[in-house]
Protein backbone atom coordinates (compact mmCIF):
# COMPACT_ATOMS: atom_id res chain seq x y z
CA UNK A 1 0.00 0.00 0.00
CA UNK A 2 1.30 3.44 -0.87
CA UNK A 3 1.74 6.04 1.79
CA UNK A 4 -1.19 8.10 0.51
CA UNK A 5 -3.45 5.04 0.66
CA UNK A 6 -3.49 5.14 4.45
CA UNK A 7 -5.93 8.05 4.40
CA UNK A 8 -9.51 8.41 3.26
CA UNK A 9 -11.27 5.13 2.56
CA UNK A 10 -8.66 3.00 4.27
CA UNK A 11 -8.60 4.55 7.71
CA UNK A 12 -9.27 8.28 7.49
CA UNK A 13 -8.88 10.54 10.48
CA UNK A 14 -12.61 10.27 11.06
CA UNK A 15 -15.39 12.72 11.87
CA UNK A 16 -16.12 13.96 15.34
CA UNK A 17 -19.32 12.56 16.80
CA UNK A 18 -21.27 15.80 16.43
CA UNK A 19 -20.42 16.09 12.73
CA UNK A 20 -21.30 12.45 12.09
CA UNK A 21 -24.68 12.81 13.80
CA UNK A 22 -25.39 15.99 11.88
CA UNK A 23 -24.60 14.27 8.57
CA UNK A 24 -26.85 11.31 9.39
CA UNK A 25 -29.67 13.65 10.47
CA UNK A 26 -29.25 15.84 7.39
CA UNK A 27 -29.24 12.78 5.16
CA UNK A 28 -32.52 11.55 6.62
CA UNK A 29 -34.16 14.97 6.33
CA UNK A 30 -32.94 15.41 2.74
CA UNK A 31 -34.23 12.05 1.51
CA UNK A 32 -37.56 12.44 3.32
CA UNK A 33 -38.09 15.82 1.67
CA UNK A 34 -36.89 14.76 -1.79
CA UNK A 35 -38.73 11.44 -1.94
CA UNK A 36 -42.13 10.91 -0.37
CA UNK A 37 -43.11 7.29 0.41
CA UNK A 38 -45.55 7.42 -2.49
CA UNK A 39 -42.84 8.67 -4.86
CA UNK A 40 -40.47 5.88 -3.76
CA UNK A 41 -43.10 3.24 -4.51
CA UNK A 42 -43.81 4.88 -7.86
CA UNK A 43 -40.13 4.91 -8.82
CA UNK A 44 -39.83 1.29 -7.73
CA UNK A 45 -42.83 0.30 -9.81
CA UNK A 46 -41.55 2.16 -12.87
CA UNK A 47 -37.96 0.89 -12.34
CA UNK A 48 -36.66 4.44 -12.47
CA UNK A 49 -33.55 5.91 -10.89
CA UNK A 50 -34.16 9.43 -9.51
CA UNK A 51 -31.00 10.85 -11.07
CA UNK A 52 -31.86 14.34 -9.91
CA UNK A 53 -31.92 13.17 -6.28
CA UNK A 54 -28.68 11.20 -6.71
CA UNK A 55 -26.93 14.28 -8.07
CA UNK A 56 -28.44 16.54 -5.42
CA UNK A 57 -27.20 14.21 -2.69
CA UNK A 58 -23.70 14.55 -4.15
CA UNK A 59 -23.91 18.31 -4.66
CA UNK A 60 -21.72 19.96 -2.00
CA UNK A 61 -24.11 22.93 -2.00
CA UNK A 62 -27.06 20.77 -0.94
CA UNK A 63 -26.07 17.61 0.98
CA UNK A 64 -22.65 16.50 -0.18
CA UNK A 65 -22.89 13.03 1.35
CA UNK A 66 -19.98 11.86 -0.82
CA UNK A 67 -17.69 14.19 1.13
CA UNK A 68 -17.66 11.64 3.98
CA UNK A 69 -15.81 9.23 1.70
CA UNK A 70 -13.23 11.68 0.31
CA UNK A 71 -9.91 12.52 2.03
CA UNK A 72 -9.65 16.03 3.42
CA UNK A 73 -6.65 16.78 1.18
CA UNK A 74 -8.95 16.64 -1.85
CA UNK A 75 -11.88 18.60 -0.48
CA UNK A 76 -13.63 15.89 1.51
CA UNK A 77 -14.36 15.30 5.19
CA UNK A 78 -11.87 12.44 5.63
CA UNK A 79 -14.38 10.10 7.22
CA UNK A 80 -13.11 6.81 8.57
CA UNK A 81 -14.51 3.33 8.16
CA UNK A 82 -16.71 3.72 11.24
CA UNK A 83 -18.21 6.94 9.88
CA UNK A 84 -18.82 5.33 6.50
CA UNK A 85 -20.57 2.31 8.02
CA UNK A 86 -22.91 4.56 10.02
CA UNK A 87 -23.74 6.70 6.97
CA UNK A 88 -24.26 3.64 4.77
CA UNK A 89 -26.55 2.07 7.37
CA UNK A 90 -28.60 5.28 7.45
CA UNK A 91 -28.81 5.32 3.65
CA UNK A 92 -29.73 1.64 3.61
CA UNK A 93 -32.65 2.31 5.94
CA UNK A 94 -33.98 4.94 3.54
CA UNK A 95 -33.58 3.02 0.29
CA UNK A 96 -30.86 0.55 -0.68
CA UNK A 97 -31.23 1.40 -4.35
CA UNK A 98 -30.62 5.08 -3.72
CA UNK A 99 -27.82 4.16 -1.32
CA UNK A 100 -26.22 2.02 -4.01
CA UNK A 101 -26.16 4.96 -6.42
CA UNK A 102 -24.18 7.00 -3.87
CA UNK A 103 -22.02 4.00 -2.97
CA UNK A 104 -21.12 3.49 -6.65
CA UNK A 105 -19.34 6.86 -6.73
CA UNK A 106 -17.44 5.95 -3.61
CA UNK A 107 -16.58 2.51 -5.04
CA UNK A 108 -15.56 4.00 -8.36
CA UNK A 109 -13.18 6.35 -6.62
CA UNK A 110 -11.49 3.60 -4.59
CA UNK A 111 -8.89 2.68 -7.23
CA UNK A 112 -8.01 6.37 -7.39
CA UNK A 113 -7.60 6.69 -3.63
CA UNK A 114 -5.31 3.67 -3.30
CA UNK A 115 -3.41 3.85 -6.58
CA UNK A 116 -3.49 7.24 -8.27
CA UNK A 117 -0.78 9.85 -8.45
CA UNK A 118 -1.18 13.06 -6.47
CA UNK A 119 -2.07 14.94 -9.66
CA UNK A 120 -4.76 12.38 -10.54
CA UNK A 121 -6.24 12.52 -7.05
CA UNK A 122 -6.45 16.28 -7.17
CA UNK A 123 -8.21 16.07 -10.53
CA UNK A 124 -10.71 13.27 -9.99
CA UNK A 125 -11.28 13.21 -6.23
CA UNK A 126 -11.40 17.01 -6.33
CA UNK A 127 -14.14 16.80 -8.98
CA UNK A 128 -16.19 14.45 -6.78
CA UNK A 129 -15.81 16.71 -3.75
CA UNK A 130 -16.19 20.09 -5.41
CA UNK A 131 -18.49 19.38 -8.36
CA UNK A 132 -20.40 16.33 -7.14
CA UNK A 133 -19.59 14.32 -10.28
CA UNK A 134 -20.98 10.78 -10.33
CA UNK A 135 -18.71 7.75 -10.79
CA UNK A 136 -19.29 4.10 -11.63
CA UNK A 137 -17.10 1.06 -10.93
CA UNK A 138 -16.55 -1.09 -14.01
CA UNK A 139 -15.08 -4.41 -12.89
CA UNK A 140 -17.71 -7.18 -13.27
CA UNK A 141 -18.09 -8.91 -16.65
CA UNK A 142 -20.83 -11.18 -18.07
CA UNK A 143 -18.75 -14.37 -18.01
CA UNK A 144 -16.30 -13.60 -15.20
CA UNK A 145 -18.72 -12.58 -12.45
CA UNK A 146 -16.87 -12.13 -9.16
CA UNK A 147 -13.63 -13.53 -10.63
CA UNK A 148 -11.84 -10.33 -11.63
CA UNK A 149 -8.86 -12.32 -12.85
CA UNK A 150 -11.01 -13.95 -15.55
CA UNK A 151 -11.97 -10.72 -17.30
CA UNK A 152 -11.66 -10.38 -21.08
CA UNK A 153 -11.71 -6.58 -21.43
CA UNK A 154 -8.38 -5.46 -22.88
CA UNK A 155 -6.42 -2.20 -23.02
CA UNK A 156 -3.80 -2.11 -25.77
CA UNK A 157 -1.11 0.56 -25.54
CA UNK A 158 -0.70 3.10 -28.33
CA UNK A 159 2.81 4.47 -28.78
CA UNK A 160 4.06 7.70 -30.30
CA UNK A 161 6.93 8.23 -32.69
CA UNK A 162 9.38 8.16 -29.79
CA UNK A 163 8.11 4.79 -28.56
CA UNK A 164 6.45 6.24 -25.48
CA UNK A 165 2.91 5.12 -24.62
CA UNK A 166 0.56 8.01 -25.33
CA UNK A 167 -2.83 6.31 -25.01
CA UNK A 168 -4.68 3.02 -24.56
CA UNK A 169 -7.40 1.47 -26.71
CA UNK A 170 -9.95 -0.40 -24.60
CA UNK A 171 -12.29 -3.13 -25.86
CA UNK A 172 -14.71 -5.24 -23.88
CA UNK A 173 -17.94 -5.36 -21.94
CA UNK A 174 -18.92 -4.81 -18.32
CA UNK A 175 -22.09 -6.09 -16.68
CA UNK A 176 -24.29 -5.11 -13.71
CA UNK A 177 -22.68 -1.69 -13.35
CA UNK A 178 -24.37 0.61 -10.82
CA UNK A 179 -24.74 4.15 -12.23
CA UNK A 180 -23.78 2.63 -15.59
CA UNK A 181 -26.08 4.90 -17.62
CA UNK A 182 -25.70 8.08 -15.57
CA UNK A 183 -22.07 8.21 -14.39
CA UNK A 184 -19.88 11.09 -15.53
CA UNK A 185 -16.78 8.90 -15.18
CA UNK A 186 -16.25 5.15 -14.86
CA UNK A 187 -13.22 3.36 -13.51
CA UNK A 188 -12.68 0.43 -15.88
CA UNK A 189 -10.57 -2.63 -15.09
CA UNK A 190 -8.89 -3.93 -18.25
CA UNK A 191 -6.03 -6.29 -19.10
CA UNK A 192 -2.84 -4.65 -20.35
CA UNK A 193 0.29 -6.61 -21.33
CA UNK A 194 1.48 -6.11 -17.73
CA UNK A 195 -1.76 -7.35 -16.19
CA UNK A 196 -5.12 -5.96 -14.95
CA UNK A 197 -5.09 -2.16 -14.80
CA UNK A 198 -7.56 0.56 -13.83
CA UNK A 199 -8.47 3.39 -16.20
CA UNK A 200 -10.74 6.41 -15.80
CA UNK A 201 -13.10 6.69 -18.77
CA UNK A 202 -15.24 9.85 -19.21
CA UNK A 203 -18.86 9.29 -20.22
CA UNK A 204 -18.64 11.04 -23.61
CA UNK A 205 -15.58 9.13 -24.87
CA UNK A 206 -16.21 7.83 -28.43
CA UNK A 207 -16.97 4.11 -28.49
CA UNK A 208 -18.09 4.06 -24.85
CA UNK A 209 -21.81 3.31 -24.41
CA UNK A 210 -24.30 1.89 -21.95
CA UNK A 211 -27.07 -0.60 -22.51
CA UNK A 212 -30.64 -0.05 -21.29
CA UNK A 213 -31.17 -0.28 -17.53
CA UNK A 214 -31.50 -3.85 -16.26
CA UNK A 215 -35.00 -5.05 -15.35
CA UNK A 216 -34.16 -6.11 -11.81
CA UNK A 217 -35.96 -8.06 -9.06
CA UNK A 218 -35.24 -5.20 -6.64
CA UNK A 219 -32.91 -2.24 -6.18
CA UNK A 220 -35.01 -0.51 -8.80
CA UNK A 221 -34.12 3.04 -7.73
CA UNK A 222 -30.53 2.25 -8.68
CA UNK A 223 -29.48 2.61 -12.30
CA UNK A 224 -27.81 -0.66 -13.37
CA UNK A 225 -26.61 -1.22 -16.92
CA UNK A 226 -24.11 -3.04 -19.11
CA UNK A 227 -21.22 -1.01 -20.51
CA UNK A 228 -19.72 -1.49 -23.97
CA UNK A 229 -16.22 -0.40 -24.92
CA UNK A 230 -15.51 -0.50 -28.65
CA UNK A 231 -12.07 0.92 -29.49
CA UNK A 232 -12.38 3.39 -26.64
CA UNK A 233 -9.23 5.49 -26.64
CA UNK A 234 -8.10 7.22 -23.45
CA UNK A 235 -4.86 9.13 -22.88
CA UNK A 236 -2.09 7.43 -20.91
CA UNK A 237 -2.78 9.90 -18.11
CA UNK A 238 -6.07 8.08 -17.48
CA UNK A 239 -4.24 4.95 -16.36
CA UNK A 240 -4.56 5.08 -12.59
CA UNK A 241 -1.11 5.36 -11.05
CA UNK A 242 2.26 5.19 -12.73
CA UNK A 243 2.44 1.47 -13.55
CA UNK A 244 0.20 -0.88 -15.46
CA UNK A 245 -0.63 -4.29 -14.01
CA UNK A 246 -1.49 -3.16 -10.46
CA UNK A 247 -5.27 -3.37 -10.79
CA UNK A 248 -6.00 -6.50 -8.75
CA UNK A 249 -3.66 -5.44 -5.97
CA UNK A 250 -5.38 -2.06 -5.81
CA UNK A 251 -8.82 -3.71 -5.73
CA UNK A 252 -7.83 -6.11 -2.97
CA UNK A 253 -6.54 -3.28 -0.78
CA UNK A 254 -10.07 -2.01 -0.18
CA UNK A 255 -12.18 -5.19 -0.15
CA UNK A 256 -12.35 -5.16 3.64
CA UNK A 257 -13.61 -1.60 3.58
CA UNK A 258 -16.05 -1.82 0.66
CA UNK A 259 -17.59 -5.05 1.93
CA UNK A 260 -18.10 -3.39 5.29
CA UNK A 261 -20.17 -0.73 3.52
CA UNK A 262 -22.37 -3.35 1.83
CA UNK A 263 -22.71 -5.03 5.22
CA UNK A 264 -24.08 -1.70 6.47
CA UNK A 265 -26.72 -1.73 3.71
CA UNK A 266 -27.79 -5.21 4.84
CA UNK A 267 -27.88 -4.04 8.45
CA UNK A 268 -29.90 -0.93 7.61
CA UNK A 269 -32.37 -2.73 5.38
CA UNK A 270 -32.83 -5.55 7.87
CA UNK A 271 -33.48 -3.21 10.78
CA UNK A 272 -35.87 -1.03 8.74
CA UNK A 273 -37.93 -4.10 7.87
CA UNK A 274 -37.82 -5.42 11.43
CA UNK A 275 -38.82 -2.10 12.97
CA UNK A 276 -41.79 -1.93 10.61
CA UNK A 277 -42.80 -5.44 11.73
CA UNK A 278 -42.46 -4.43 15.38
CA UNK A 279 -44.67 -1.36 14.86
CA UNK A 280 -47.26 -3.38 12.93
CA UNK A 281 -47.43 -6.11 15.58
CA UNK A 282 -48.24 -3.57 18.27
CA UNK A 283 -51.40 -2.58 16.40
CA UNK A 284 -52.47 -5.84 14.82
CA UNK A 285 -54.90 -7.74 17.07
CA UNK A 286 -55.58 -11.42 16.62
CA UNK A 287 -57.35 -13.76 19.01
CA UNK A 288 -58.11 -10.92 21.38
CA UNK A 289 -54.56 -9.58 21.82
CA UNK A 290 -51.86 -7.81 19.83
CA UNK A 291 -49.35 -9.91 17.93
CA UNK A 292 -46.62 -8.24 19.99
CA UNK A 293 -47.91 -10.08 23.05
CA UNK A 294 -47.70 -13.52 21.46
CA UNK A 295 -44.49 -15.41 22.17
CA UNK A 296 -45.01 -17.60 19.12
CA UNK A 297 -44.85 -14.46 16.99
CA UNK A 298 -42.08 -12.48 18.66
CA UNK A 299 -39.72 -15.39 19.32
CA UNK A 300 -39.82 -16.60 15.72
CA UNK A 301 -40.21 -13.49 13.59
CA UNK A 302 -38.65 -10.70 15.65
CA UNK A 303 -36.20 -11.63 18.42
CA UNK A 304 -33.86 -14.02 16.55
CA UNK A 305 -33.43 -11.52 13.73
CA UNK A 306 -32.74 -8.60 16.05
CA UNK A 307 -30.09 -10.75 17.74
CA UNK A 308 -28.39 -11.69 14.47
CA UNK A 309 -28.42 -8.11 13.20
CA UNK A 310 -26.80 -6.84 16.39
CA UNK A 311 -24.24 -9.66 16.33
CA UNK A 312 -23.33 -8.51 12.83
CA UNK A 313 -23.10 -4.92 14.06
CA UNK A 314 -20.69 -5.94 16.80
CA UNK A 315 -18.39 -7.60 14.30
CA UNK A 316 -18.74 -4.71 11.84
CA UNK A 317 -17.81 -2.16 14.49
CA UNK A 318 -14.77 -4.11 15.55
CA UNK A 319 -13.67 -4.37 11.90
CA UNK A 320 -14.32 -0.68 11.22
CA UNK A 321 -12.36 0.33 14.29
CA UNK A 322 -9.43 -1.85 13.26
CA UNK A 323 -9.44 -0.43 9.72
CA UNK A 324 -9.41 3.08 11.15
CA UNK A 325 -6.46 2.15 13.34
CA UNK A 326 -4.58 0.61 10.41
CA UNK A 327 -4.56 -2.92 11.79
CA UNK A 328 -4.45 -6.10 9.74
CA UNK A 329 -2.25 -6.82 6.76
CA UNK A 330 -1.70 -3.43 5.13
CA UNK A 331 -4.78 -2.26 7.00
CA UNK A 332 -6.96 -4.17 4.53
CA UNK A 333 -8.88 -6.52 6.90
CA UNK A 334 -10.14 -8.46 3.88
CA UNK A 335 -11.25 -11.58 5.76
CA UNK A 336 -12.84 -9.52 8.51
CA UNK A 337 -14.69 -7.52 5.86
CA UNK A 338 -15.92 -10.78 4.37
CA UNK A 339 -17.19 -12.00 7.75
CA UNK A 340 -18.90 -8.67 8.39
CA UNK A 341 -20.60 -8.74 4.99
CA UNK A 342 -21.62 -12.36 5.32
CA UNK A 343 -23.15 -11.97 8.78
CA UNK A 344 -24.90 -8.66 8.12
CA UNK A 345 -26.30 -9.33 4.65
CA UNK A 346 -27.53 -12.82 5.45
CA UNK A 347 -29.11 -11.48 8.66
CA UNK A 348 -30.63 -8.50 6.83
CA UNK A 349 -32.10 -10.68 4.11
CA UNK A 350 -33.58 -13.11 6.66
CA UNK A 351 -34.96 -10.25 8.77
CA UNK A 352 -36.69 -8.71 5.75
CA UNK A 353 -38.21 -12.06 4.83
CA UNK A 354 -39.47 -12.49 8.40
CA UNK A 355 -40.94 -8.98 8.28
CA UNK A 356 -43.11 -9.99 5.34
CA UNK A 357 -44.33 -13.02 7.28
CA UNK A 358 -44.92 -10.83 10.33
CA UNK A 359 -47.27 -8.65 8.32
CA UNK A 360 -49.22 -11.64 7.02
CA UNK A 361 -51.03 -10.93 3.75
CA UNK A 362 -50.32 -7.21 4.08
CA UNK A 363 -46.60 -7.93 3.97
CA UNK A 364 -47.01 -9.25 0.46
CA UNK A 365 -48.47 -5.96 -0.77
CA UNK A 366 -46.58 -2.91 -1.98
CA UNK A 367 -48.04 -0.24 0.36
CA UNK A 368 -46.56 -1.91 3.46
CA UNK A 369 -43.04 -1.53 1.97
CA UNK A 370 -41.50 -4.62 3.58
CA UNK A 371 -41.81 -6.63 0.35
CA UNK A 372 -39.81 -3.89 -1.39
CA UNK A 373 -37.17 -3.92 1.34
CA UNK A 374 -36.89 -7.70 0.92
CA UNK A 375 -36.37 -7.32 -2.83
CA UNK A 376 -33.79 -4.60 -2.26
CA UNK A 377 -31.80 -6.17 0.56
CA UNK A 378 -31.50 -9.42 -1.39
CA UNK A 379 -28.82 -7.89 -3.61
CA UNK A 380 -26.50 -7.33 -0.66
CA UNK A 381 -25.85 -11.09 -0.53
CA UNK A 382 -24.76 -10.93 -4.19
CA UNK A 383 -22.94 -7.73 -5.13
CA UNK A 384 -19.43 -6.83 -3.97
CA UNK A 385 -18.87 -10.58 -3.65
CA UNK A 386 -21.59 -13.20 -3.19
CA UNK A 387 -22.16 -14.94 0.11
CA UNK A 388 -20.48 -17.99 -1.41
CA UNK A 389 -17.38 -15.94 -2.29
CA UNK A 390 -17.41 -14.68 1.30
CA UNK A 391 -17.58 -18.25 2.63
CA UNK A 392 -14.63 -19.22 0.46
CA UNK A 393 -12.61 -16.16 1.49
CA UNK A 394 -13.28 -16.78 5.18
CA UNK A 395 -12.61 -20.51 5.06
CA UNK A 396 -9.38 -20.30 3.06
CA UNK A 397 -7.84 -17.65 5.28
CA UNK A 398 -8.84 -19.17 8.60
CA UNK A 399 -7.93 -22.67 7.43
CA UNK A 400 -4.42 -21.42 6.73
CA UNK A 401 -4.30 -19.78 10.16
CA UNK A 402 -5.40 -23.05 11.76
CA UNK A 403 -2.57 -24.89 10.04
CA UNK A 404 0.06 -22.21 10.70
CA UNK A 405 -0.88 -22.01 14.38
CA UNK A 406 -0.71 -25.81 14.76
CA UNK A 407 -4.40 -25.84 15.60
CA UNK A 408 -4.19 -23.12 18.26
CA UNK A 409 -6.09 -20.36 16.45
CA UNK A 410 -9.48 -21.20 17.98
CA UNK A 411 -8.29 -22.83 21.18
CA UNK A 412 -6.44 -19.58 21.94
CA UNK A 413 -9.63 -17.66 21.17
CA UNK A 414 -11.52 -19.99 23.54
CA UNK A 415 -9.00 -19.30 26.30
CA UNK A 416 -9.39 -15.56 25.78
CA UNK A 417 -13.17 -15.86 25.99
CA UNK A 418 -12.97 -18.00 29.11
CA UNK A 419 -10.89 -15.29 30.76
CA UNK A 420 -13.53 -12.74 29.78
CA UNK A 421 -16.18 -15.03 31.23
CA UNK A 422 -14.35 -15.00 34.57
CA UNK A 423 -14.84 -11.24 34.87
CA UNK A 424 -18.10 -10.92 32.91
CA UNK A 425 -20.01 -14.19 33.38
CA UNK A 426 -23.24 -12.92 31.79
CA UNK A 427 -22.07 -11.73 28.35
CA UNK A 428 -22.09 -15.14 26.66
CA UNK A 429 -18.30 -15.39 26.54
CA UNK A 430 -18.26 -18.81 28.18
CA UNK A 431 -20.72 -20.18 25.62
CA UNK A 432 -18.81 -18.52 22.77
CA UNK A 433 -15.68 -20.23 24.15
CA UNK A 434 -17.40 -23.60 23.79
CA UNK A 435 -18.15 -22.71 20.19
CA UNK A 436 -14.50 -21.80 19.60
CA UNK A 437 -13.33 -25.13 21.05
CA UNK A 438 -15.84 -26.92 18.85
CA UNK A 439 -14.53 -24.96 15.87
CA UNK A 440 -10.97 -26.01 16.64
CA UNK A 441 -12.01 -29.67 16.88
CA UNK A 442 -13.97 -29.56 13.62
CA UNK A 443 -11.06 -27.93 11.77
CA UNK A 444 -8.64 -30.50 13.20
CA UNK A 445 -10.94 -33.30 12.08
CA UNK A 446 -10.94 -31.80 8.59
CA UNK A 447 -7.15 -31.69 8.70
CA UNK A 448 -6.83 -35.31 9.82
CA UNK A 449 -9.27 -36.48 7.15
CA UNK A 450 -8.04 -34.04 4.47
CA UNK A 451 -11.65 -33.01 4.05
CA UNK A 452 -11.15 -29.46 2.76
CA UNK A 453 -10.51 -31.00 -0.65
CA UNK A 454 -14.30 -31.01 -0.80
CA UNK A 455 -15.47 -27.54 -1.84
CA UNK A 456 -18.76 -28.04 -0.02
CA UNK A 457 -16.98 -28.74 3.26
CA UNK A 458 -14.70 -25.73 2.75
CA UNK A 459 -17.62 -23.39 2.14
CA UNK A 460 -19.58 -24.69 5.11
CA UNK A 461 -16.53 -24.14 7.30
CA UNK A 462 -16.65 -20.51 6.18
CA UNK A 463 -20.19 -20.21 7.50
CA UNK A 464 -19.34 -21.82 10.85
CA UNK A 465 -16.22 -19.70 11.28
CA UNK A 466 -18.27 -16.56 10.67
CA UNK A 467 -20.69 -17.61 13.43
CA UNK A 468 -17.81 -18.48 15.76
CA UNK A 469 -16.06 -15.15 15.35
CA UNK A 470 -19.35 -13.27 15.39
CA UNK A 471 -20.21 -14.78 18.78
CA UNK A 472 -16.77 -13.86 20.09
CA UNK A 473 -17.02 -10.22 19.10
CA UNK A 474 -20.61 -9.96 20.32
CA UNK A 475 -19.55 -11.16 23.78
CA UNK A 476 -16.75 -8.59 23.84
CA UNK A 477 -19.16 -5.87 22.70
CA UNK A 478 -21.58 -6.84 25.49
CA UNK A 479 -18.79 -6.57 28.04
CA UNK A 480 -17.89 -3.13 26.70
CA UNK A 481 -21.56 -2.09 26.79
CA UNK A 482 -21.79 -3.08 30.47
CA UNK A 483 -18.78 -0.86 31.18
CA UNK A 484 -20.10 2.01 29.07
CA UNK A 485 -17.07 1.53 26.83
CA UNK A 486 -18.49 0.75 23.40
CA UNK A 487 -17.22 2.91 20.56
CA UNK A 488 -18.52 6.44 20.99
CA UNK A 489 -20.13 6.28 17.54
CA UNK A 490 -22.16 3.16 18.31
CA UNK A 491 -25.87 4.07 17.85
CA UNK A 492 -26.56 3.26 21.51
CA UNK A 493 -29.95 1.67 20.95
CA UNK A 494 -29.34 -1.18 23.41
CA UNK A 495 -27.83 -0.92 26.88
CA UNK A 496 -25.44 -3.35 28.54
CA UNK A 497 -28.14 -5.66 29.88
CA UNK A 498 -29.95 -5.96 26.54
CA UNK A 499 -26.73 -6.41 24.59
CA UNK A 500 -25.62 -9.11 27.02
CA UNK A 501 -28.90 -11.02 26.66
CA UNK A 502 -28.57 -10.84 22.88
CA UNK A 503 -24.95 -11.98 23.02
CA UNK A 504 -25.95 -15.00 25.12
CA UNK A 505 -28.70 -15.99 22.69
CA UNK A 506 -26.34 -15.62 19.73
CA UNK A 507 -23.53 -17.56 21.40
CA UNK A 508 -25.90 -20.47 22.05
CA UNK A 509 -26.99 -20.55 18.43
CA UNK A 510 -23.42 -20.27 17.12
CA UNK A 511 -22.06 -23.00 19.40
CA UNK A 512 -24.93 -25.33 18.55
CA UNK A 513 -24.42 -24.79 14.80
CA UNK A 514 -20.68 -25.40 15.01
CA UNK A 515 -21.03 -28.53 17.11
CA UNK A 516 -23.87 -30.21 15.25
CA UNK A 517 -23.35 -28.99 11.67
CA UNK A 518 -19.58 -29.25 11.95
CA UNK A 519 -19.81 -32.85 13.06
CA UNK A 520 -22.34 -33.55 10.30
CA UNK A 521 -20.06 -32.16 7.60
CA UNK A 522 -17.09 -34.15 8.89
CA UNK A 523 -19.09 -37.37 9.17
CA UNK A 524 -20.65 -36.78 5.78
CA UNK A 525 -17.32 -36.28 4.01
CA UNK A 526 -15.02 -38.70 5.85
CA UNK A 527 -14.50 -42.30 4.82
CA UNK A 528 -15.85 -44.99 7.17
CA UNK A 529 -13.37 -45.59 9.96
CA UNK A 530 -11.48 -42.39 9.22
CA UNK A 531 -9.49 -41.00 12.19
CA UNK A 532 -11.28 -37.72 11.47
CA UNK A 533 -14.37 -39.16 13.16
CA UNK A 534 -12.46 -39.87 16.36
CA UNK A 535 -11.13 -36.32 16.35
CA UNK A 536 -14.71 -35.07 16.78
CA UNK A 537 -14.49 -36.25 20.39
CA UNK A 538 -12.95 -32.84 21.02
CA UNK A 539 -16.29 -31.15 20.32
CA UNK A 540 -17.83 -30.24 23.73
CA UNK A 541 -21.30 -31.35 22.67
CA UNK A 542 -22.69 -32.02 26.16
CA UNK A 543 -21.49 -28.66 27.49
CA UNK A 544 -22.98 -26.85 24.50
CA UNK A 545 -26.29 -28.61 25.02
CA UNK A 546 -26.26 -27.67 28.72
CA UNK A 547 -25.46 -24.05 27.82
CA UNK A 548 -28.84 -23.75 26.07
CA UNK A 549 -30.45 -23.39 29.51
CA UNK A 550 -31.87 -19.92 29.98
CA UNK A 551 -32.45 -19.29 26.28
CA UNK A 552 -36.19 -18.70 26.54
CA UNK A 553 -35.80 -16.37 29.51
CA UNK A 554 -33.29 -14.30 27.53
CA UNK A 555 -35.58 -14.18 24.52
CA UNK A 556 -38.47 -13.01 26.72
CA UNK A 557 -36.27 -10.21 28.04
CA UNK A 558 -35.13 -9.16 24.55
CA UNK A 559 -38.75 -9.06 23.38
CA UNK A 560 -39.61 -6.80 26.31
CA UNK A 561 -36.73 -4.50 25.37
CA UNK A 562 -37.72 -4.33 21.70
CA UNK A 563 -41.33 -3.55 22.59
CA UNK A 564 -40.50 -1.06 25.33
CA UNK A 565 -42.24 -3.07 28.01
CA UNK A 566 -39.61 -2.45 30.69
CA UNK A 567 -40.18 1.27 31.12
CA UNK A 568 -41.30 2.23 34.58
Amino acid sequence: MTETATTGHVGGAGLDLTTLNMMIESLGDFVDEALSPERVLELDHEDECPEDVVRAMSDPNTLGVQLVFIPEAYGGMDGGAFDSYRVCEAMGRKDIGLATAVFATFLGSDPIVVGATEEQKQEWLGAIAEEGVVFAYGATEPEAGSDLGAMTTTADPITGDDGEITAYKINGRKQWISNGSIADFTTILAATPEGPTWFVVPKDTPGFSAGPPEDKHGLRLSNTAALFLDDVEVPAHNLIGTEAGKGLVQAQQVFGYTRLMVAAFGLGGGWEALDRAIAYSKERVQGGSALSEKQGFTHKLIVPHAVRLEAARAFMEDTADKIDRGLGENGAMNTEGAIAKYLATEAGNAAADAAIQAHGGYGYTRPYVVEKIKRDVRITTIYEGTSEIMEMTIARDRWQLHLKSMGRRYTDLATELEQLNNSKPDVGAGIAALGARAMAAVLEACKVGRLTRSQHVLFRLGELIAYCEGASEFAKAAAAAQDGARHEKNPGRFDGAATSAMARVYAREAAQRIALDGARYVAGAADPGSPALATLAGVPTDAIRAAQAGMLTDMDYIADVLYGRLDG
